[in-house]
């Protein structure tokens, strides 16, 4: 029998593997594993899963970048507090259903927390937007996901396009950035950027336990005292709070674009990179803290902060340094207290003072609710002695919602972008400049 060409036989070979590799390029069953040297590629060919190390670091991670892009952004690290010491380890799927990360030795490195659900035919796959999905793939599933785990559930420090940052209300999930130490350290650090659960929800960056960066409360939508938190021509902000989570997400308008929110610990900075292939380099062209007034409490309570003076810091209208010496000096911590000898209560001395383009307060001590008239907020916040300001839940400044601050007033700027705040004082002292309106 004639033995078929050498040269018929190497095509044969190719066009199975490539049969092999286009069916399980994206995705892989309970019987294989990635090893050290093997990969996943997501169907469109955006992104890439495999091992790697990070800088000169000998230490080996399962990430996760993009595939196309010749200067490597590793968005995810599976395992990046539980390093690898080899290039002999494997993930796979376990007979239970989970996924797990095995050393040469076959000892446990990572795994996916177990699943209450049993699952039957249970799959890892890449997605086109650079969630990793491990699945139930069941026969007459009527359509429905079956998810079992996601790396979109557990970001490391960066946000990707469609990601949700904050907290499931039921399951107690917590999504947060959590920046590397260092480039060649992808491990948790301690700057750490989440949403706080109060009566009005906010993004913090936190230094270890330190309130570092606010971005203002985003109920209505959207921030209007920090840039980045609103919906722009580059991509669509949303932000949820319901019974069953409170979360904000970031979507690219334009699918083709590449886009993320990195948490760097080297600059203690939030940025956004934008890949420009013409250049082929990331554009940083958006960080956070964005200058000296945008750090946590620069000028304490009720001192506001303005950047476009020699001196950043200044009491709100009504208020006086809390100590004279340290104010002079630049050291601007003990912020501001009433002056006068006004006290609430007495007769025809309670009033507010509009201030215009204000970064809201830290809401931490502060209350709301959607359905009160701007003149029924005031009226709420005039009979407590403790009530210091209100206003409108509104971004723009509509008439509906309210929200009002209890006790001192912290973490205050001039914003451009800032909205209308009404903090009380003593009517019988109320003076005007180009920022205050007498109501």
């Amino acid at each position: 029998m004639t033995s078929l060409p050498f040269v018929l036989i190497i095509i044969i070979k190719l066009l199975f593997l490539t049969s092999q590799i286009s069916y399980a390029a994206d995705t892989i069953a309970q019987s294989t594993s990635i090893s050290d040297g093997s990969s996943l590629i997501s169907k469109d060919g955006s992104f890439e899963l495999g091992f790697f190390s990070p800088g000169s670091s000998s230490n080996r991670y399962v990430g996760l970048w993009y595939k196309n892009i010749p200067v490597r952004r590793v968005v995810w690290v599976l395992n990046r507090d539980n390093p690898i010491k080899d290039d002999s380890s494997k993930l796979t799927i376990s007979q239970d259903g989970n996924l797990r990360l095995l050393s040469h030795n076959e000892s446990l490195v990572w795994w996916s927390s177990n699943t209450t659900t049993k699952a039957s035919n249970p799959v890892l796959q890449l997605l086109d937007n650079g969630n990793l999905v491990l699945r139930d793939e069941k026969e007459n599933n009527n359509g429905e996901e079956n998810i079992l785990w996601q790396s979109f559930d557990y970001p490391c420090d960066t946000l990707l396009s469609g990601m949700k940052l904050g907290i499931n209300k039921r399951t107690g999930l917590y999504r947060r950035l959590v920046a590397w130490k260092n480039w060649e350290d992808p491990s948790s650090g301690d700057l750490t950027f989440s949403l706080v659960l109060t009566s009005n929800p906010e993004g913090l960056i936190w230094k270890g336990s330190t309130k570092y960066y606010r971005t203002g409360p985003l109920t209505g939508g959207e921030s209007r005292g920090a840039i980045g938190f609103r919906t722009n021509p580059e991509y669509t902000f949303t932000f949820s709070n319901n019974e069953d989570e409170v979360y904000y997400m970031l979507t690219l308008k334009n699918t083709s674009a590449v886009s993320v929110g990195v948490l760097n610990q080297t600059l203690s900075v939030r940025q956004r990179f934008l890949w420009v292939p013409e250049s082929r380099t990331w554009n940083a062209y958006q960080t956070l803290p964005l200058d000296n007034c945008d750090v946590y409490n620069v000028c304490g309570p009720n001192g506001y902060c303005i950047i476009d003076g020699s001196q950043i810091c200044r009491c709100l209208e009504g208020f006086k340094p809390k100590s004279p010496e340290l104010w002079n000096s630049l050291d601007w911590k003990q912020g501001c207290v009433r002056s006068g000898n006004w006290s609430c209560g007495v007769k025809n001395r309670d009033g507010f003072r509009k201030f215009i383009g204000m970064k809201f307060p830290d809401t931490t001590n502060s209350w709301i609710n959607a359905n009160m008239t701007l003149d029924e907020c005031k009226d709420k916040c005039i009979k407590n002695c403790s009530c210091t300001a209100y206003t409108s839940l509104d971004p723009d400044g509509a008439v509906k919602g309210c929200s009002i601050w209890l006790g001192d007033l912290i973490d205050l700027r001039f914003s451009q972008d800032g909205q209308d705040l009404y903090v009380r004082m003593d009517s019988a002292d109320i003076g005007k400049d180009f920022r205050v309106i007498l109501i």
